[in-house]
């Protein structure tokens, strides 16, 4: 079962392999903005994917326009709710201002 790490509380997650980042999240009663219910639609669960990026899913098409619409999106942006944990650990960053 991979670990995920939340930024900056250091908080540890065990999570199951296939899950989005955004289920494990709020599966462990941690706070993250979500508006849309996991659709893509609106980019609240913007998070920097620190470690472990070649373990989670891919971007597809859809996540990929949405973040062509947020400001301060880098190379290590996702979707939390797009992003599906692989096998490997995986460090996040959860954005202060969400």
């Amino acid at each position: 079962m991979p670990v995920l790490t939340i930024m900056p509380s250091g908080k540890n997650i065990e999570a199951a392999e296939g899950v989005s980042i955004l289920q494990a999240i709020l599966g462990a009663g941690e706070p993250l903005l979500h508006k849309c219910d996991g659709k893509a639609e609106c980019g609240s669960c913007h998070i920097f994917v620190l470690e472990g990026r070649k373990s989670v899913s891919k971007i597809q098409r859809q996540e990929n326009e949405k973040l062509d619409t947020i400001v301060g999106v880098g190379s290590k942006s996702r979707l939390a709710c797009q992003t599906i944990l692989g096998s490997e650990n995986v460090t996040v960053e959860v954005l202060s201002f969400n």
